[in-house]
């Protein structure tokens, strides 16, 4: 049970860091750029937040290849282990995009 929380709550945080570090890097070159900021922060972190899944899942397919084969083998507890995962990335880089866009709210 503990590799399931650190690893969920690894999956967590890093969605939700390639979002917030996404589009504060995206703020500050968009000033250098002289675009708006805010608009510029919000465009991005809704454009990387599938980005942020796929990072804090591993990357790769393989999430998805462990759901098939266990699911075909007749194994659900790693299938539904890789589903929590994905969900609970999904949660962490939601999170994240409504953080920038309640930042960015005054100024879009």
């Amino acid at each position: 049970m503990s590799y399931f929380l650190s690893k969920a709550g690894l999956d967590f945080f890093v969605a939700f860091g390639v979002v917030i570090g996404g589009s504060m890097l995206a703020g500050i070159g968009s000033v250098f750029m002289l675009l708006p900021p805010a608009a510029t922060m919000a465009d991005t972190a809704a454009r990387l937040k599938i980005w942020a899944i796929v990072a804090a899942i591993g990357g790769s397919i393989d999430p998805v290849r462990v759901i098939e084969s266990n699911i075909m083998d007749g194994h659900l507890s790693p299938a539904a282990q890789q589903i929590c995962f994905i969900i609970i990335a999904f949660l962490g880089a939601h999170l994240a995009t409504e953080l920038v866009r309640l930042v960015c709210k005054g100024a879009v």
